[in-house]
């Protein structure tokens, strides 16, 4: 159904021309003997019209503004050099054929340039929108690693985040080339990146874009990136060290989703309660340990015969580590010892 409009529209397109054809057979006398031909004729040049059309059916706006650009300057730069004094002098028809050959050379020149750098012309208007008082929008670049991760779907749905996510297209052929990887862990990480972009579409409050960039091998994603959110003055959201040393580098502001998860975690004083899990025997002599929502450590006193319980305990100390926060705690609710046989 979507495509019925166009399909009319490319068929009127078709009885113009042959329309167009018969109307030259009646103005010009010496073609009323040759209407076939004259019908034949028009219905051709619809037909190459519309094949032209189709193959140009993923030609964006931007890249017929870059072709345009390439172009105009081709033009430009073959009439300066046409009328400049190498071709002062000589035979006519030579110098004609010359700025002819001169010309066809600069403009597709300049078109195959322009096109190749297409991306750039997104950037000198690159995020439009109207906002009142001319209030600067934020953006957010989303790599893959994030979408892998998952977690920002959630985030999103809390409404946390606000302004705009841009995706490039690249990351999503990225992610898809992940997900028919035949690796089962690799695809099953590539399918859930593309379940979260999913996610994302479904976020009502989410201005979600798609960027249309690619890049033209894998070495070159992470610069692209890092180009891209310099450029349209974007935050870079990413799970990826290396490619969050190369922003910090180029100045681009990077996000990361477990320094956030680290800074919300819950600040536990001494004496208060905590319900864990316990899932092992620790490293001490009945030692018990278990794990909380945010990932830090518990680490239970006389809870190594508590394995595979949830109790309740109380903190007495708290410590820094790599990994976030190691708790040591007591439980509350221990369950008495058996009474001695008699």
């Amino acid at each position: 159904m979507g495509n019925k409009p166009l399909i009319i529209i490319r068929v009127f397109f078709l009885v113009l021309c042959i329309a167009g054809s018969l109307l030259l057979t009646y103005s010009i006398p010496d073609w009323k003997e040759h209407r076939l031909q004259a019908v034949i004729v028009g219905l051709l040049i619809g037909v190459l019209v519309i094949l032209v059309d189709i193959a140009i059916k993923g030609f964006s706006l931007r890249g017929l503004t870059a072709l345009t650009f390439g172009i105009a300057m081709g033009t430009i730069v073959s009439f300066l050099l046409s009328v400049s004094p190498l071709f002062s002098g000589g035979d006519p028809e030579t110098l004609y054929l010359a700025r002819l050959g001169l010309f066809v050379i600069c403009c597709y020149l300049g078109a195959v340039i322009a096109l190749r750098g297409k991306d750039d012309f997104n950037f000198v208007i690159p995020y439009v929108r109207f906002v009142r008082q001319e209030t600067d929008v934020p953006m957010i670049i989303v790599d893959a690693s994030t979408l892998i991760d998952g977690r920002i779907a959630k985030i999103c749905e809390t409404q946390f985040v606000g302004g705009g996510i841009i995706i490039p297209r690249f990351i999503l052929s990225e992610l898809q080339r992940i997900a028919d990887s035949p690796d089962p862990v690799r695809r099953a990480r590539g399918r859930r990146g593309l379940e979260t972009l999913n996610a994302l579409r479904k976020v009502k409050t989410l201005d979600l874009k798609i960027h249309d960039s690619e890049v033209s091998n894998r070495q070159e994603m992470d610069a692209k990136l890092v180009f891209i959110a310099q450029s349209m003055k974007a935050k870079l959201l990413t799970m990826d060290y290396s490619l969050a040393q190369m922003a910090q580098f180029q100045g681009v502001v990077w996000l990361n989703l477990n320094n956030l998860a680290r800074a919300v975690r819950p600040e536990l004083a001494l004496g208060e309660t905590v319900e864990v899990d316990i899932v092992k025997p620790g490293k001490e002599e009945n030692q018990g340990v278990g794990y909380l929502e945010d990932g830090s450590m518990v680490v239970i006193a006389d809870g190594r015969n508590l394995i595979g319980k949830r109790v309740t305990a109380e903190v007495v100390s708290v410590l820094p580590s790599a990994g976030g926060k190691m708790v040591f705690a007591k439980p509350t609710n221990r369950a008495p010892a058996p009474a001695p046989a008699e």
